[in-house]
């Protein structure tokens, strides 16, 4: 059993509580810019630590003249933008305990969070999200009021939930909202985060003051060249998820301006205006902003020198790990950084430092090649049981391919099984109303079960090797994380999605997507009209898409023994999506959901096979 643990760097007082920083920022920065809104006609405002404490102050007197009490759950559904972070601190300020909804989010989800967690109230962004909690109503007695933060069309000139709870708060003093948020303490439950899940019910994570402080604090201390005063991060992943939670407690902490991009289709245009100094996001993004500027130059005729620019940016951060780079190497370097490198930097802004990636593996390949274009992509682990990254890599300390080393205060423990186990103050207290899998899940030590396999270096970086109920048995008895294939798949600018299957089959096969923004220029390389709707529905057994990804296949297949090689595959009618129930908000595949649904095709695969081969 291997272990690594690193000392407290930070702590949290007793009656310390998240929102303490609206109002110590506003004492002692009144000034400062902390935000910046982008508005309906598309200029960016700044908010101040003043303007936005009051803000605050008045959306939670207006919480508690509604009835909210101390430890109420109040309900918070909406895209990611500047009102989510104001609701969020506002219920907190009042007392409250907020329960994050993806705005995705289907009725019969929204009435199993609202009723499993008893919300009282529930702030949603448009007139959609109203119309799909009135529909589950009968269903949540327990809540009491929709506060909706866009007008409907019908009633343009509506109030919106701002106004209309800082008009309802407007007789609540503000020595009434101290009051309320001062009684809160750090051991007392702050939010509570339900588990996207990939099967079954959603689990609500007890996340407390103390683990969210603890968090956004620790990371702050591991990574000050990324949350400081002076830097900015526009967010623009899901703020119901942990991750972007936390980043947004890290950056009012430490004063880093934030602005929120809630439609990724506006994410570029956004990035160029905003210019943020670091970036936030999952490994899926990473992954198409390579395979769409590999697109890009193969459509221009520019495939040559883009490849060699890849290669030379892979081979350049490789170097770094044993040696450094040599005179040739560093002078391919320098011409590529004027004809390719400089354009990609440019287009998240130009002036990010570096990156944080999390949810999901990036893989070593693409974490190179960020890494010798100079825009270095740090990655790290965490859960929503472990309030976010409890890994995390540095730029002093950063290792490729792993999740880097436990963040100070935590540890990590490899079980005999090969199981993640971790503790640290940032691990949730358990699952609501749900004794039995909390049990299942926390050791009385503190130790949580991660479900995740994983290695532990000497030097304490842990690498994520699957996820332990994903481990594929194939008929011959032979183990397979399906992670590693499934990384090298995907980074194929071809490949939407995949999935590796043959649990109890005699060999490893995959269902395989085609992108759909890589499709149409692949069409028109290589003749083929374009087809219904725009899907790759007519190209499933189009013998020139089926050699490019049998070399994908291939190419993925070198990461591995022969025993866990793909054998064969499909290539599916269409892509995953959140849409279509396969994928998670942050794009993680839905594994149960694809098998169930793919079945046929999964038996096809192995239609007459009996025996492993290999």
């Amino acid at each position: 059993m291997r272990e690594y643990s690193v000392p407290a760097t930070v702590s949290v007082g007793a009656d310390e509580s998240v929102s303490d920083a609206v109002f110590e920022n506003a004492a002692q920065h009144a000034a400062e810019v902390l935000y910046r809104r982008k508005g309906a006609d598309g200029a960016w405002s700044d908010i101040t630590a003043a303007e936005f404490a009051e803000q605050v102050t008045r959306v939670a007197a207006g919480l508690i003249a509604a009835g909210t009490q101390a430890g109420d759950r109040i309900a918070l559904l909406s895209r990611t933008r500047y009102e989510w972070t104001l609701f969020d601190y506002a219920i907190l300020a009042a007392g409250g305990v907020t329960v994050p909804i993806y705005e995705t989010s289907s009725p019969d989800q929204i009435s199993w969070i609202l009723s499993d967690s008893g919300a009282v109230g529930i702030v949603v962004e448009t007139a959609e999200h109203t119309a799909s909690v009135e529909k589950v109503r009968a269903d949540v007695p327990e809540l009491r009021h929709i506060w909706q933060i866009d007008p409907s069309a019908a009633a343009p000139d509506s109030p919106s939930a701002i106004e209309q709870l800082s008009g309802l708060g407007s007789d609540t003093a503000d020595d009434v909202v101290h009051e309320r948020r001062n009684a809160v303490r750090a051991d007392d439950l702050a939010t509570l985060i339900y588990t996207s899940g990939t099967t079954g019910r959603p689990k609500g994570c007890e996340l407390t003051h103390r683990n969210l402080l603890s968090e956004c604090r620790t990371i702050a201390s591991t990574i000050p060249d990324l949350l400081s005063h002076g830097g900015s991060v526009l967010l623009f992943l899901p703020l119901a998820h942990v991750f972007g939670k936390a980043i947004q407690c890290g950056a009012l902490t430490t004063r880093t301006v934030v602005g929120h991009s809630p439609d990724v289709k506006n994410l570029l245009p956004d990035l160029a205006e905003f210019k943020p100094t670091f970036l936030l996001a999952v490994p899926r993004v990473f992954e198409k902003v390579y395979n769409g500027a590999r697109l890009r130059a193969h459509n221009d005729g520019k495939a040559r020198i883009f490849d060699a620019a890849a290669d030379t940016a892979i081979a350049y951060s490789e170097a770094i790990d044993s040696g450094g780079p040599g005179f040739v190497l560093k002078a391919k370097h320098a011409l590529f950084d004027k004809l390719v490198y400089g354009k990609l930097r440019a287009a998240v802004g130009g002036n990010v430092t570096a990156a944080v990636s999390g949810s999901a593996p990036l893989g070593a390949r693409l974490g190179h090649f960020f890494r010798g274009i100079g825009l270095p992509v740090l990655e790290g682990y965490g859960l929503t049981e472990t309030t976010a990254g409890i890994t995390l890599n540095t730029l002093d300390a950063q290792r490729v391919g792993s999740v880097g080393r436990p963040v100070p205060g935590c540890a990590v423990r490899i079980a005999e099984d090969g199981e993640v186990m971790l503790r640290g103050d940032i691990v949730f207290q358990g699952y609501w109303h749900n004794e039995d899998a909390s049990k299942e899940s926390l050791e009385s030590d503190g130790w949580f079960h991660s479900g995740d396999i994983g290695e532990l270096d000497d030097a304490g970086f842990l690498t994520i090797t699957g996820r332990k109920k994903e481990i594929i048995v194939t008929a011959g008895g032979k183990n397979v994380a399906p992670a590693v294939l499934e990384d090298r798949l995907r980074a194929h600018p071809l490949v939407g999605q995949c999935i590796v299957v043959g649990d109890q089959k005699p060999f490893i096969s995959a269902l395989v997507t085609i992108d759909p923004e890589a499709l149409p220029g692949w069409r028109e390389r290589n003749g083929k009209p374009e087809g219904a709707g725009g899907s790759a529905s007519d190209l499933i057994d189009d013998p020139e898409l089926r050699g490019e990804i049998a070399a994908a296949v291939e190419e993925a297949n070198q990461a591995v023994s022969r025993a866990e090689q793909i054998r064969k595959f499909r290539i599916l009618p269409a892509d995953f999506s959140e849409a279509g129930g396969e994928l998670t908000p942050t794009m993680k595949v839905k594994r149960k959901v694809v098998v169930d649904t793919y079945s046929g095709e999964i038996e096809a695969l192995y239609a007459g096979a009996s025996a492993e081969r290999g």
